[in-house]
């Protein structure tokens, strides 16, 4: 293939990604006041405990108790639309958009525990049934990328792809996981987990992109533009939250894509905002369990920037800056790395 016939078919599929993305966006606009409306007649709104173990995130968070969440169900179901009718292709997007799907029903379910007060601690899924419900999700892709298609190794930037064998199993497993409760410790601001997902799907949009990875590129690119959309009614002051139907759905199938693009090694670069919040949260734990106090204020570190005295509109652009720049520079280590 010369270099005319390689910028001719770079163009048409630029071409296919910004028009679905668009579309994506356009579709999310139209159908967010029906959603919108009907989480505030159903008054599906989230409720903020009063509890003694997480004093200053109730009293810094007290004002939002009732503001409408599960809206990641504009995101996931535009997406799992959108690709059935335009995108679906066995090699390329069935897998994540199972991922998508399945996350994002347990998600909602979670969710649905939270606002009428039914579950753990006055609402929702304990953590270990949370954590085993995601693990077999991920166990049902680490199962299909090791058996199905062949997949053993992973790809080192700059040094090449190392052999894992039967560890390749618990690796993905555990990076699912991850990426999924890592990125819902991140949706605790008015925007944040929106921005770092938009700005974390367009890095891997190119990288499929450039591996040709077409299907696969379009799919992040329908999940941008329902992002976008989402985002647009979730700045602050939010008409809705993101919720774990949203959250965990997101995060789960970025990393699946991660997979499917043999770039999971620089995942935690490319979401370096949720790679922070994650391991804030874990320290905070760890720090309560062995010296039996607190290291930050609250956690995960955006609640502890809050306690502070940050603004919420301070931290959420500033974490969009790093958000966007680590996406950059995760793209840049991967696409580099490869020799491109």
């Amino acid at each position: 293939m010369d270099k005319v016939e390689m910028i001719v078919l770079y163009k048409n599929d630029f071409i296919r990604l910004f028009w679905l993305t668009g579309l994506s966006f356009l579709i999310a606009m139209i159908w967010t006041p029906l959603l919108t409306n009907f989480l505030y007649k159903y008054k599906l709104g989230k409720r903020i405990r009063v509890d003694k173990n997480t004093p200053i995130y109730s009293k810094l968070h007290a004002h939002k108790s009732g503001t409408p969440t599960m809206g990641g169900t504009l995101v996931w179901v535009t997406t799992a639309v959108l690709t059935i009718i335009f995108n679906l292709e066995r090699s390329a997007t069935w897998l994540p958009l199972f991922a998508l799907i399945g996350a994002g029903i347990i998600g909602g379910i979670d969710d649905l525990l939270n606002i009428y007060g039914i579950g753990a601690r006055g609402g929702g899924m304990r953590f270990r049934e949370k954590f085993l419900l995601y693990a077999a999700i991920a166990a049902v892709g680490a199962w299909w990328f090791y058996e199905k298609l062949g997949w053993n190794s992973i790809h080192v930037p700059g040094f090449g792809d190392y052999v894992l064998g039967g560890w390749y199993i618990p690796l993905f497993i555990i990076a699912l996981v991850w990426a999924a409760f890592a990125s819902n410790e991140a949706d605790g601001l008015d925007g944040l987990a929106g921005g770092i997902f938009a700005s974390s799907y367009g890095a891997y949009a190119i990288i499929c992109l450039t591996q040709g990875k077409i299907s696969l590129a379009l799919f992040c690119g329908t999940i941008m533009g329902a992002l976008l959309a989402f985002l647009w009614f979730n700045i602050q002051p939010a008409r809705f939250f993101m919720g774990d139907t949203g959250s965990m759905a997101l995060g789960i199938t970025l990393g699946v894509i991660a997979f499917l693009t043999n770039s999971i090694v620089v995942f935690p670069i490319i979401t370096l905002i949720f790679t922070i919040e994650g391991l804030s949260f874990l320290i905070q734990r760890f720090w309560k369990i062995v010296f039996k106090r607190k290291l930050f204020l609250s956690s995960p570190i955006h609640h502890h920037l809050e306690a502070i005295g940050w603004p919420e509109q301070k931290i959420v652009m500033r974490f969009w800056v790093i958000g966007a720049v680590s996406a950059v520079a995760g793209l840049a280590i991967a696409l580099f790395g490869r020799g491109l």
